[in-house]
This record gives structure tokens, sequence and C-alpha cells, in this order.
């Protein structure tokens, strides 16, 4: 095992729905001084690619491996939807399946000490919480979101929930269920409490554990809706947003090619999804409405900085920072689409009837432990722009989200960006490098397991060229995406596209990436020999995956 005191210690954290550009080092107007100063001190990401939505993402984080393997080959939630359709079938379990060795159960076995404090979303049971899948401390909420504030009263009237209107049950911490209405903090505030028991893990260490190497990951599940923050926080922001979010998007893509993360000639994709209004066609109420969710959002994230900020000077008080290999992601692109994702979390109908019923959404209240608001499409676009798209479409905007590195032995590219392909399957094997640990294989604690198909980021991140090296062979990568019934697939700079009508044209587009990052312009009949070659590449891909045909989305797209 050799000397573990020398080996890096590992914090992983994991924002929830954050766009690409809400963060200061990705040219956002939020206070973000801690992210910052990581991206200062270490390496950010332009072309980090994630699953399109929360659950497949952590399914791939923790494993290395494809989210259709890894048991998240659709979302829980939406599965649901389709009765017995996913039953039995392989990599659509719901939740992290047996198949594969999660990150946190082969660093355990290898004298990590491993705690864990946020949102799990890969299994709703004891028998799949963090405490069964590697983590020596955790403390968890199992599903996918849930009031900030924990205020949750229409529980008190037996009203029937979808897992996000619903946490009773599901606060863990240990192997130990929690009641949430006695065992959480009365002044309880998601990102202020995840935040406080991870350094409470971190300091009350034993002296055996004090003497292992830690692997802490710490996912919040800010700044999912519901958009909830202390009114002093939003209040900064008064007026911020009053020009509304074509105006953002403006400004956002301006500070991003100022800071070269997006070339100059770039144009930003459209809005989509259910839009609603423009700005100007709105009322002045309506716009301040709006205006106020967006600025609940971004004290949301300024208080997510704030408190990551506690961790990192914890760490660094105790003399651990400079050991300790630090990321930052987002999930996900930006939430755009919270009005059509409402049938998969339970029903539309179900869900306004209970947030009219015991929520106020008036305008003085937003953002207040009894609202119950989400910022909607057009706030998302900006979020992700140039890119089209956001959280749930396998457009870049859905798939590309900012990652920040910080650690010392990168030092040759401190304060560097890298545009290499990189995908959150990658984590896995680079975590494993740096620790000094070799994956398993295909045995694990007694089981069959598959082999990561993510490649570490270690002799790229320490070349001191970010420019001439790559983690992928850059020119004929093969990577897929597929979820809710969209799907792409990608080869060096040639990206294909395939979305469903209304949203897109249920015919195969295809993209050159590198000159057309925002995918505008479908080279599809003019590259009708790229395309072809991209299709079998989907082809295989989807097979090599065990992919399920999602029901009423149409054909696979076949040429």
């Amino acid at each position: 095992m050799g000397d573990t005191a020398k080996r890096p210690n590992f914090l992983v954290i994991v924002a929830d729905d954050l766009g690409f550009s809400d963060i200061s080092p990705y040219g956002g107007e939020i206070k973000t001084p801690t992210l910052a100063k990581l991206a200062k001190e270490g390496i950010r990401m332009t072309n980090f690619h994630t699953a399109s939505a929360c659950s497949p993402t952590r399914s791939m984080l923790f494993s290395g491996t494809d989210n259709h393997i890894a048991g998240l080959g659709q979302m829980a939630e939406f599965m649901r939807s389709f009765g017995d359709y996913f039953k039995d079938k392989p990599g659509y379990e719901g939740y992290l399946n047996w198949r594969v060795a999660a990150l946190s159960e082969i660093l355990q076995d290898s004298g990590y000490h491993t705690i864990m404090s946020g949102k799990w979303h890969l299994g709703m049971t004891k028998e799949l919480a963090p405490c069964s899948r590697g983590f020596d401390k955790s403390f968890s909420l199992l599903p996918g979101a849930g009031n900030h504030y924990n205020y949750e009263p229409q529980l008190d009237d037996g009203e029937f929930q979808a897992p996000c209107l619903n946490t009773n049950g599901f606060w863990m911490e240990g192997n130990e269920h929690l009641d949430r209405s006695t065992d959480l903090p009365k002044d309880f505030y998601s990102t202020r409490s995840f935040t406080d028991k991870m350094i409470g893990f971190l300091k009350d260490r034993t002296e055996d554990e004090s003497q292992k190497p830690f692997f802490a990951y710490l996912p919040y599940t800010a700044p999912h809706w519901p958009l909830q923050a202390p009114r002093e926080i939003a209040e900064k922001y008064a007026g911020m947003y009053d020009d509304g979010p074509d105006a953002l998007t403006q400004k956002r893509l301006r500070r991003l090619k100022d800071l070269g993360l997006v070339d100059e000639d770039v144009e930003h994709a459209s809005p989509v999804g259910v839009l609603g209004k423009s700005w100007e066609d709105m009322s002045p109420e309506d716009r301040k409405i709006s205006a106020r969710k967006m600025e609940v959002f971004a004290a949301m994230v300024e208080l997510l900085d704030a408190n990551i900020g506690r961790v990192i000077d914890h760490l660094e008080s105790t003399g651990e920072l400079d050991n300790t290999f630090v990321l930052f992601m987002s999930d996900n692109g930006a939430e755009g689409a919270a009005l059509e994702a409402l049938p998969l979390m339970g029903g539309a109908r179900m869900m306004g009837d209970i947030i009219t019923k015991y929520y106020n959404n008036s305008l003085d209240n937003i953002g207040e432990r009894d609202s119950f608001v989400w910022y909607g499409a057009r706030w998302a676009c900006a979020a992700t722009a140039p890119s089209r798209g956001f959280k749930g479409w396998v457009t870049e905007g859905g798939i590309r989200c900012p990652c920040v590195i910080r650690y010392p032995s990168f030092q040759a590219n401190q304060g560097a960006i890298t545009n290499s392909f990189t995908t959150v399957m990658d984590i896995l094997p680079t975590i494993l490098e740096l620790a000094g640990v070799p994956h398993p294989g295909s045995q694990f604690r007694g089981r069959e397991v598959v082999t990561p198909r993510g490649q570490s980021w270690v002799s790229h991140l320490d070349s001191g060229d970010l420019k001439n090296t790559s983690v992928h062979k850059e020119d004929v990568h093969i990577h897929g995406w597929e979820l809710f019934g969209q799907r792409a697939i990608r080869e060096g700079k040639w990206k294909a596209v395939w979305i469903a009508k209304p949203r897109g044209k249920e015919e195969w587009e295809l993209f050159d990436i590198e000159a057309d990052p925002s995918e505008l312009n479908d080279l599809a009949e003019s590259k009708q020999d790229v395309l072809c070659r991209l299709i079998q590449h989907w082809e295989q891909y989807y097979a090599e995956t065990g992919m399920v045909q999602t029901p009423t989305f149409g054909s696979r797209g076949k040429m």
C-alpha cells in the first residue's frame, strides 16, 4: 500500500443545475471569489462534458463508464412514467448498479477514509445508499431535489408526492434513516447544512482516520429549483437582471470572449424550450417576477461559493489543502425545462395544485422558504450561451459544463485553460491514477464488474503544454449521449444530433463543433459521408451500451 500519508486527498464538489457561465471564472457576474481563486491557482476546462441530467451524470462519475451501463440508462423518475417497460433491463435499474465498482468503494478498499455530504440520487433505499457504496461516513439526501429550507407543509396533510416534494424517509446519516422533522437542524439551509456536516466529518476524524488520506464528496442541491435563498443575499442582486435574459446572454458572451474561453467570432444559439413571452412583451409586473427569480438564483450561487470557501479554508488551516486534489463541476447544463419535466416528477397537475395550495409565490415572497419557483428556459439559455439548449438536451447547452481543478502538483499549468475534450467518466481513472490505485478489473468484492470507458487526465494536466496534448485522441475519439429520446454521437470535431419533434427535426443533424460550437449550421446535406460514418458509430455505441429504445419518441433515427 505504500506510505498512505503521502497519497493525495480528494475533494469532489458538484453543483446541481449550474450553467456554464454562472460563476465568475466562466464569465458570470455572480460573486464567486472562492471558485475564482481555485481557477487562478488551478485549471479551467472549457470542453468538459456530462450527461444531460443529474443522476446519469453521477452514475458516470462513480463508475467511469456510460450511464446506460451503470444503471441510469434513464432517470428513475422518467422510467416510472412507462410502467414496467424498463423493468429488468440491464443498465436501467434506476440506481448505481452492481455491475460497476464505485469510486468510493475502490478507494475505501485501498485505505482511503471516504466521506460524503449532500445529494446522492443513485438509489433510494439503505441497500443502495452511500453507506452501502463505499462511504465510511455520510449525510445524504437520497432523491434528486428537495426544499432548501426543509419546508414541506403538504406532508402534514398526507398529500401524495413525487420525491421532489417529499423527502420523508429519504434523509440518512451513515446507515440510519433520519426524521426530517426532528433530526435536521432547525435552521436548516441545504448549502450551509451540507457544508457544516462535511467540515464536521473532517474535524472529527479519529486518530486512525486521520492517518489515512481522504476522499470527500460534496454534492450540493443548489442551485436546483426551488429557487430559495436568504433575502439579504438576494438583495445584493436587486436590479441586476432588469434588462432580461437576452441582455444577460450578451453580457456573459462578451465576458467569455474577453476571458479567452470562447472564440471572438462565436455566435450564440437562439433560446429554445417553453419560452413564453419575450421580455419586451411581458408586463412590468411579470418582468419584476422573472428578474426576482434570477436574483434569488444568483444568491444561491453566491452562497454555494461562500460555503465551498469554508471547506477550502478548513483544509488550509489543517495544512491539508496543498495535498488535496480539488475538483468543482456542475452535473449538467442549466435547468430550463421545469414546466416540461413536471409530468415526469409526479404530474404537472399534482405539483401545480400542491404549489398553489401550500406555497406563496408572490413577488415579495419569492426566494423564501414557503415559495416554490424556477426561472424558466430563457434564463437557462443565457447561462449556457453560446451553446444551444440546456439540461435535458444533448446539444452542448445540456452537456457542456464548467469544471475547475486545483492541485499544486500541476503547478506548470497554474491559472491555465484547457480546451481538450473531456468527460465526467474520466474523473474515476484520473483519481485512481493520482492515488496510485489500479482499477480492480473485471472482479470486485466477489462480483463481476465492467472496466471504465473514461481516460485519465493526469498526463495532460501535468504536461505543461495543454495546447498540444490531449486526454482523448482529438481527431478520432468517439462518444455518445442519449436521454429522454434525444441522442448524439461525436467523433473528433464532428457531432451528429437526433431530436424528436417539436424540439428537433426528428432526423439526424450534423455539426462541426470546433467551428460551430453553438450548433447553428446543419451540415447533414453537404457532408453526407461524415454523417453516415457517425450514424455507424451511433449504432455501435447503441449496441455496446445495451441501450433500450425509449418509447413514444419514434425510431432510433437511422439513416
